[in-house]
């Protein structure tokens, strides 16, 4: 599957999340339906992955957590805010850095229009 038709799939299956459930939830109920979604799609993927944080070659701590990960390869951070803020573009574009990963999907479902509620990073 292409990189492109990855991210359609899981656009996809983020507007039946929302079609289904609505705006206006909290993130982790999101993150289930959206895993489940994905599954029944035939998607590989995992969540919550702990994100190993390096300074200067020492891994210092895995405190973070990463909400999805499809294919090995997308990295999906879901988001249930009124808006999405430069941090939250940072925080994607971090993860893709420390993971190595080529591409990222930032998806908030707290919008009014499923359109205006996602943005692809590469």
């Amino acid at each position: 599957m292409t990189q492109d038709k990855l991210i359609y799939e899981v656009i996809e299956a983020s507007m039946e999340v929302y079609n289904v459930l609505g705006p206006g939830l909290l993130e982790s109920v999101y993150e289930k339906a959206l895993l489940y979604e994905l599954k029944l799609r035939g998607l590989k993927v995992s969540s919550q992955i702990p994100v190993n944080i390096e300074y200067k070659g020492n891994v210092i701590g895995s405190d973070l957590r990463l909400d999805i990960i499809v294919e090995d390869i997308l990295i999906v951070e879901l988001k249930s805010v009124e808006s999405l803020l430069p941090v939250h573009f940072k925080q994607i574009r971090t993860y893709m850095r420390l993971l190595n990963k080529p591409m990222g999907l930032l998806i908030n479902f707290n919008v009014s229009d499923f359109k205006n509620g996602y943005k692809v990073i590469k």
